[in-house]
């Protein structure tokens, strides 16, 4: 995010989030399930697969960050991709993609703040994928504080020789 793009704290807060995927243009539609109106930040998958494809194995157990209602999880599993793990601070979103995706074993949802995921063992993850949530901590209160901390959770989830990739645009 750059200057002027940010609304001090709407990112960074769970109350935006939720309030972003309850309206009506982010509800279910005739996509099936709910999500409706899906969008990936900054890249989609098939831009994002020659990089993916060359340091992750398949079988890797993934951890995307900030999820929303991207659709990169489930083209990484349509490509062969194992395991999954979707994190998003909007339990509205969490329960859409839920729902989508109930019968793709691959992908599990769970509603949490990635600065406190405690909830997930040391070394458990051998990628971090993160496509925007970096930049929306830093609109928080307390950015710096907030990103320090979800970057430290990061660290402490990744196995040894593990990937934190970060997407981020190039402007």
């Amino acid at each position: 995010m750059r200057g002027g793009e940010c609304r001090s704290n709407d990112y960074g807060a769970a109350a935006y989030w939720d309030a972003r995927y309850s309206s009506p243009s982010s509800s279910s539609s005739s996509s099936g399930g709910g999500g409706g109106a899906f969008f990936d930040w900054y890249q989609t998958y098939p831009a994002l697969r020659p990089l993916l494809r060359a340091r992750l194995p398949t079988s890797s157990r993934v951890l995307m960050l900030g999820c929303g209602n991207s659709l990169l999880s489930e083209d990484m599993v349509k490509d062969g991709y194992e395991e999954v793990v979707n994190v998003d601070i909007s339990s509205i979103v969490i329960e859409q993609m839920r729902e989508k995706h109930v019968d793709i074993p691959q992908l599990t949802y769970f509603q949490m703040d990635v600065r406190d995921m405690s909830f997930f063992g040391d070394k458990t993850f051998d990628c971090v994928l993160d496509k925007g949530t970096l930049d929306a901590m830093m609109c928080g209160d307390d950015a710096p504080l907030g990103a320090s901390k979800m970057l430290a959770e990061v660290a402490r989830l990744l196995r040894p020789g593990g990937i934190y990739m970060l997407v981020h645009p190039l402007n």
